[in-house]
């Protein structure tokens, strides 16, 4: 009688990077499967994107003797908390390991060469590296939401209070919902989400959920750093 959607969102790839040609990493998986195919001699890695994924995987890789160039076309890492200096402690943390970040720069095209891969941006500027990321941030897939006729607002549009979609039958949380058009992409408000959605199912007293701004902590072991 009851649906609830939980499907989660994917990596979203730029145009121009090809899909055959750039890890993505959003799960355990796929991360595993990066790290064998790197082996244990130290390699040239090119991150495109320095959020949060993208400087995590950086600061990982690059303890792990990786040699990394992290792009970005904001002018620091972790731009959207500028306001808390996240950018500027990172790269003082980061001055002593293989790290080199590379503000303000569009990529134009990626291609393979012989064994080795060759980013070209926009500025003209080229870098050839063993391995491509792709840290550029998630869409939730729309196919499940379409086929059902539901509401759409850059993810799975749901009532703040309860979670349900526009069909009073099917729920939604996580990474695929929006509320008001915004996404939550974090594990805290999940729990508060089933509860919510538990509650309105069951018909018992509501437990309402309240879209709210969560502590994001980043986990860079050279700079752990809660930002808000």
């Amino acid at each position: 009688e009851h649906l609830v959607l939980a499907h989660g969102a994917q990596a979203l790839l730029p145009a121009a990077l090809p899909p055959a040609l750039v890890w993505r990493v959003n799960h355990l998986g796929a991360y595993q499967k990066l790290r064998a195919a790197l082996g244990e001699q130290a390699r040239d890695v090119l991150i495109v994107g320095a959020g949060l994924i993208g400087s995590e995987l950086a600061n990982d890789l690059a303890l792990g003797g990786h040699r990394i160039t992290l792009l970005d076309s904001t002018p620091e890492p972790l731009a959207r908390w500028q306001a808390e200096q996240a950018g500027p402690q990172l790269l003082e943390a980061w001055k002593d390991l293989p790290i080199r970040f590379v503000g303000g720069v569009q990529v134009q095209q990626l291609e393979k060469v012989g064994g080795k891969y060759r980013l070209s941006t926009r500025c003209g500027q080229k870098f050839v590296a063993d391995q491509v990321i792709a840290a550029t941030g998630l869409a939730t897939p729309s196919r499940l939401a379409q086929s059902a006729g539901l509401a759409w607002n850059q993810g799975v549009a749901v009532q703040a209070a309860t979670l349900r979609t526009s069909d009073e039958h099917i729920h939604a949380l996580g990474d695929c919902v929006t509320v008001d058009g915004q996404a939550s992409r974090f594990i805290e408000p999940i729990a508060r989400q089933a509860r919510a959605i538990a509650a309105d199912i069951c018909g018992r007293e509501a437990v309402p959920y309240e879209p709210r701004p969560a502590p994001v902590r980043v986990k860079t072991s050279s700079r752990p750093l809660t930002l808000h």
